[in-house]
């Protein structure tokens, strides 16, 4: 029993530490101009890095806005991406 816990800890570590890298450098500096745009937001940072990662996901990888920019013009994904995080 323990050893097919500790398989499927493992498992589940790769899986995480997979989509960290799926994020290229630019994913990273929208989703970083993100968060400083939300620093002051009223909700937990782990709820505004879920929404940031959530709308960089939703966005062309040709896209030039910034995530706050873009989010403007998306209301629907931007919602979505609220729900996904949690931010109410």
């Amino acid at each position: 029993m323990t050893f097919k816990l500790s398989a499927l800890l493992l498992a589940g570590s790769m899986l995480v530490s997979a989509a960290a890298f799926a994020q290229s450098a630019d994913d990273k500096k929208w989703v970083n101009q993100c968060l400083s745009d939300n620093k002051d937001a009223k909700v937990a940072a782990s709820v505004v890095n879920t929404y940031c990662t959530c709308m960089n996901g939703k966005m062309s990888d040709n896209e030039t806005r910034s995530i706050t920019q873009w989010e403007k013009a998306n209301p629907n994904a931007r919602k979505a991406c609220e729900q996904e995080a949690g931010w109410s």
